[in-house]
């Protein structure tokens, strides 16, 4: 079977960012599977170019990731990043119009306007259209005020509706999704959730990564991803501001983002000696500064939304074998809750945070067991491999009955 994925946001496994896509490609290339990627050579948590090749090939040829052309000032406000999104919906679309002998599309959001170029492929190939639902968007958007203008709300709006009404079949990531977008009237959904491949995370010499990096005599509170609106950063610095008498506790923010320079001033100002801000590290590196880390850090702003999510972070934590400070409320509250892998604490209250990071240092004996026990959670429940799969079998079925 042939699959072709459109996909802006897609990171490969030696570039920072989400690299769930590339994980399930390889697992079905692994099967005997063809897999074509259309990306962007403009990361989607950076904004810089990732310098590949416009035409990229793995697994024997199993695998080719094509990049297409994509406005590169994504992040230089809300108008240019619609333009970014714009310039990929087109520019993927005549590229995909070249592959041939397709089998399935597999169009995915966010951004939402990507999954209009898979289903027009997938309608002038005659082939099935998988959506791909990791983000309520535009809700999240406009929850959040990212998206104000009334008329982009009303076009984002019915174009949401109109690709759930038209998906042959929907998947989304976490199970909290499941009734907006059956409200929204898709039909035909299945749960392929975010996990961890615990391969990933292979057990290191911390000590000596420690060293490395001048964490020997820190106990160190680390947070990994975007540094976005969504991600409420600043109550982490509010918080750190809070136990900046602690001297020996150092909070590690690794990421990118629109916020992240502001966030970089915020730190100036407070005069924050307690955190560091570092570069955005590629999956296959990530586990080093994880692993070395003693506890790790999940956070979103007090949206209702977000009750519905599943953060890739915290099943990549959990599989690193950390304990994890969440405050995020909702399903994946409930999936550190069932683990007994962590704490949680009040979304948008530094207070709460700080209190948090004090509980950690100051149980540290406890923190082994705890980062165990979520080990052995994310293996049995959520190990990337089982869902892969799982989704597999899902294409395959598709396929055969739609095909």
């Amino acid at each position: 079977m042939h699959i072709l994925l459109i996909h802006q946001a897609f990171a490969a496994l030696n570039e920072p960012g989400g690299t769930r896509h590339h994980e399930f490609a390889h697992f079905f290339a692994g099967q005997g599977h063809k897999v074509t990627i259309i990306a962007s050579p403009i990361s989607y948590l950076t904004g810089r170019d990732i310098k590949s090749k416009r035409v990229e090939t793995e697994m024997e040829g199993r695998i080719k990731i094509y990049r297409a052309y994509t406005y590169p000032a994504l992040h230089k406000s809300f108008f240019h990043r619609l333009v970014s999104f714009f310039s990929f919906m087109v520019s993927s679309f005549f590229i995909s119009m070249k592959i041939k002998n397709v089998n399935l599309v597999w169009g995915t959001s966010p951004p939402i306007f990507q999954s209009f170029t898979a289903w027009l492929v997938s309608k002038l190939k005659r082939v099935p259209f998988l959506l791909e639902i990791r983000d309520l968007w535009p809700a999240f958007a406009i929850a959040v005020g990212i998206l104000k203008n009334k008329f982009l709300i009303r076009l984002s709006l019915w174009l949401e509706r109109f690709l759930y009404h038209r998906a042959d079949k929907i998947i989304v990531n976490s199970p909290g999704y499941i009734e907006h977008v059956k409200n929204k009237g898709g039909k035909n959904i299945s749960l392929i959730p975010n996990g961890s491949d615990p391969a990933n995370f292979p057990s290191l010499n911390t000590i000596q990564i420690r060293k490395e990096l001048g964490w020997t005599k820190k106990f160190i509170l680390l947070y990994s991803g975007a540094h976005g609106m969504s991600n409420d950063l600043p109550v982490i610095l509010e918080a750190a501001k809070l136990i900046q008498k602690q001297d020996d506790i150092k909070i590690v923010l690794i990421g990118d983002g629109k916020e992240k320079s502001n966030l970089v001033v915020m730190s100036e100002k407070m005069k924050l000696s307690n955190v560091d801000f570092l570069d955005p590290i590629p999956k296959n590196k990530i586990s080093e500064y994880i692993q070395a880390s003693d506890t790790c850090i999940a956070i979103l702003k007090p949206v209702e939304l977000y009750k519905t999510t599943f953060p890739n972070k915290v099943f990549d934590y959990m599989a690193a074998g950390k304990p994890i400070i969440l405050s995020i409320d909702g399903v994946i509250r409930d999936v550190v809750g069932s683990a007994d892998c962590g704490i949680f604490c009040e979304p948008g209250n530094p207070q709460a945070v700080a209190d948090a990071f004090m509980e950690m240092y100051k149980n540290r004996k406890k923190l082994v067991k705890m980062g165990q026990r979520g080990k052995v959670y994310v293996q049995q429940n959520y190990n990337r491999r089982k869902i892969a799969k799982e989704f597999s079998e899902l294409i395959e079925e598709m396929a055969k009955t739609l095909g």
